[in-house]
């Protein structure tokens, strides 16, 4: 099960790099690397490190998840919910494909919309990981992690639970309001709220069950 979820890892990797060599020789030298919020491009660099930034993060990122395994300490491993953790991997990556097909775009067809584009994409991401939220068990590395979740596993199961609900409502409120709107801020303060929310929900939980002596 584990070398299918980085086969694909891989895969997402090397189509990152195809694409980079196929667009190559139409790509100006620079590149627009970077956008401000009214679209313009205000960061470039020499389209050669198309070859090694993205690809490189994405490796780079697949080797973290790879050891993370090992460095986990006894208790809070994160093989205790395998599919998820590597389904999460995944969908970082597909974010870094996205944003490497999105660079490649701008920079062979002028501007687009950036905010459509990546505000929209950064709002799906934090649906689709609160989609598993859930299924997240106590770790050091992955999830909603405070002091009062990393303290009791009921805390951390009922948190996530709360934030699978959070992210889910706040990447789907702020990708409508991406394109309703037509600003940055209001998808962006959504989107802050659905992940600050379950912060505050683990500290009021924990203080519950304290008074309670259930912790």
């Amino acid at each position: 099960m584990k070398r299918e979820y980085f086969l694909v890892g891989a895969l997402l990797i090397a189509g990152a790099l195809v694409a980079t060599f196929i667009a190559y020789p139409y790509l100006p030298n620079p590149v627009p690397t970077h956008w401000n919020l009214r679209g313009q491009p205000d960061g470039y660099s020499a389209r050669w490190t198309l070859f090694v930034f993205t690809p490189g993060i994405m490796a780079a990122l697949m080797a973290l998840f790879a050891l993370l395994p090992w460095l986990s300490p006894r208790h809070f491993e994160v093989d205790t919910f395998t599919s998820t953790y590597l389904y999460i991997m995944l969908v970082s990556l597909g974010m870094f494909v996205y944003m490497h097909g999105f660079t490649l775009w701008a920079a062979l067809h002028g501007p687009l919309n950036v905010l459509h584009g990546i505000v929209g994409a950064v709002c799906l991401l934090v649906a689709m990981l609160g989609n598993v939220m859930g299924k997240v068990r106590r770790n050091f590395y992955i999830g909603v992690r405070t002091p009062w979740t990393i303290a009791n596993e009921r805390v951390w199961n009922a948190t996530h639970r709360f934030a699978a609900k959070t992210f889910v409502l706040a990447g789907l409120a702020g990708l409508v309001l991406t394109f309703a709107v037509g600003g940055i801020w209001v998808p962006f303060g959504v989107l802050l709220a659905g992940v600050l929310v379950p912060v505050v929900y683990s500290l009021v939980y924990y203080k519950r069950l304290e008074r309670r002596g259930e912790v």
